[in-house]
């Protein structure tokens, strides 16, 4: 029990530090390859990991490692629908459309994607959720909370809150400048 006690704080800090390197990974990525919308993508997801984080303090939700997992994949699904909106984007700008009209054709064409896996994903969670109630198995029950938590978010941030900061940065000087929200 000592030993435990003095190893966890350490294991503690040393997650944290491998999660801050892989989001900053994760970041730098995006705003290297995508640009303007890499960087409004890397916004929305501080947005996404704040409101999620308030969600588990809201509801009483124990992270264990399950949870943890269950967090992490909503992460990729919340950077996979970023990236969904920033390809369709890149794409009617190279049809030539205007940068707001690439933006909101973007949008609409990047939605029923991002719709669908959402909503398999959240059919899924219902089903484990259901499964690991029956058959006592909490951990299931845990991973399919905290993914579905993640997820709703994630279609949120995705869709209001990259949508508006994306709006938002047409209202700058950035907006003549097209070849910054197209990818390398």
């Amino acid at each position: 029990d000592e030993l435990e006690a003095a190893v966890w704080p350490y294991a503690q800090v040393k997650s944290l530090i491998a999660g801050a390197i892989g989001l900053g990974t994760v970041f730098l990525f995006m705003v290297l390859y995508y640009r303007v919308p890499g960087l409004v993508a890397s916004a929305a997801l501080f947005v996404y990991m704040a409101l999620v984080l308030a969600f588990f303090k809201l509801f009483p939700v124990t992270l264990t490692l399950a949870g943890v997992a269950g967090f992490i994949l909503s992460i990729g699904m919340a950077v996979d629908a970023n990236v969904l909106i920033s390809e369709r984007t890149k794409e009617e700008l190279r049809t030539g459309r205007s940068l707001i009209g690439a933006i909101e054709t973007g949008f609409s064409r990047a939605w029923p994607s991002i719709r669908d896996s959402n909503v398999s994903t959240f059919i899924t969670c219902l089903i484990l959720w259901w499964f690991g109630s029956r058959l006592g198995a909490s951990v299931v029950v845990g991973f399919a909370v905290t993914l579905f938590i993640g997820v709703a978010v994630s279609m949120f941030s995705a869709i209001f809150v990259s949508r508006s900061l994306l709006l938002l940065s047409v209202a700058t000087p950035l907006h003549k400048a097209t070849g910054l929200f197209t990818p390398v």
